[in-house]
């Protein structure tokens, strides 16, 4: 299946990807990243509700191809301020070819004309969403269908940038701000693989936050990985290994088992685990460890299971 899409937006070799996402051209991070959750939820290998091979293998082409792209785009605040400077440009130049613009469908032509701008646009783009990926084969002509509402946005609202404000001062340079953008663009390595999992993805945002001690949002990215791949079993050895530096050793030593079930030589979790076993290998030791030392403790089959679960489910049946 072709990727092509000859409608809206694209039809200028612009790629638009709100439209891909469905969401509106002033959408914030936090409704992006919901819209891509839920488009990935659906496309994932893990939870596609295609019946065959094809249907799979398509989805999951969309979702490398197209949803991923796009979300690496307007997730990362550098690469979406320069892709809204480019659109805000575009929006430009397509006020004054106005006249030979074609619109196809009736919503976009409504949308032109419409008093009520900013209302019609953002219930069409919510009503459109609803349904843009319930089929795949019909996907690109919903989200060419998306791109001219985003067009007739553009082109109607051009006077105010489409971009959240850090972009308005360098639009106002017609032909001047690429260069300035091209020079912070290498600055965020992070987005550099396309074809890694979704989970590598937030792997590696994970491991940044944890590297500045900020937890609450580590978990929350490894918990969005989960979420996509279940079976990861780095996901669950790293969010482990961050319940266990929080003292939460229940959940971490939940976490860390799953991810030895998936991975058995899975090197992070088996030092959670040995950190574990010491952890709780202390709490009965220092409770009543005088009282036996010269019978040797040990007490055959039942203090093996009282060495490493005994601080967590008390004494065993004597």
């Amino acid at each position: 299946m072709s990727l092509k899409i000859d409608r809206g937006l694209f039809k200028y070799d612009f790629i638009d990807y709100h439209a891909i996402l469905c969401v509106p051209v002033d959408a914030d991070v936090k409704e992006i990243r919901k819209r891509y959750l839920k488009i990935a939820r659906c496309l994932h290998p893990d939870s596609c509700a295609a019946t065959n091979n094809a249907e799979k293998q398509l989805a999951s082409n969309l979702l490398s191809k197209l949803v991923n792209p796009a979300y690496e785009k307007l997730s990362q605040e550098k690469k979406r301020t320069e892709y809204m400077i480019v659109m805000s440009q575009m929006g430009k130049r397509l006020l004054q070819e106005s006249t030979s613009i074609e619109l196809t469908s009736d919503v976009a032509k409504n949308l032109a004309g419409t008093p009520h701008l900013e209302h019609t646009y953002k219930s069409a783009i919510a009503k459109i969403a609803e349904t843009q990926y319930d089929s795949l084969e019909n996907l690109l002509q919903v989200i060419g269908l998306i791109s001219e509402l985003n067009l007739v946005y553009l082109v109607r609202n051009v006077s105010k940038p489409a971009a959240a404000p850090p972009p308005t001062a360098p639009v106002k340079n017609h032909t001047t701000p690429t260069p300035t953008v091209n020079q912070a663009a290498p600055a965020p390595p992070p987005a550099q693989p396309k074809e890694e999992s979704i989970a590598v993805q937030y792997i590696r945002r994970s491991q940044e936050l944890i590297a500045k001690n900020q937890l609450a949002q580590a978990e929350v990215e490894l918990r969005d990985a989960l979420k996509l791949e279940p079976n990861n079993s780095r996901c669950h050895s790293l969010i482990g290994m961050l319940y266990l530096k929080q003292n939460q050793t229940t959940m971490a030593k939940v976490h860390l088992d799953r991810a030895l079930q998936l991975d058995p030589s899975d090197e992070t979790a088996l030092e959670g685990k040995r950190k574990i076993e010491k952890i709780l290998g202390q709490k009965p030791g220092s409770a009543k460890p005088v009282a036996t030392p010269s019978t040797g403790v040990k007490r055959s089959d039942k203090s093996e299971g009282g060495g490493l679960f005994g601080g967590l489910f008390g004494g065993k049946k004597k």
